[in-house]
């Protein structure tokens, strides 16, 4: 996937990527309320900060490659 300067997920708003990076769930709920990709960056962020930040960003930017609902 190329990526393109100026580009972002469309409908989410800068402030959600701040988020992701200081409190992955919680960024994870903004977007896609109380569903399992959000326990599942729960656990992530409880096994380790790094791996809940990399699921978030992921969840975020490729919903559609990550369809956990």
């Amino acid at each position: 996937m190329a990526w393109q300067q100026g580009v972002s997920a469309p409908g989410i708003s800068p402030a959600v990527f701040v988020v992701a990076i200081l409190l992955p769930p919680l960024a994870v709920f903004m977007v896609r309320g109380l569903t399992p990709a959000f326990w599942l960056t729960v656990a992530a962020t409880l096994v380790a900060w790094l791996p809940g930040v990399l699921l978030a960003l992921l969840l975020l930017l490729m919903p559609e490659r990550l369809p956990i609902r």
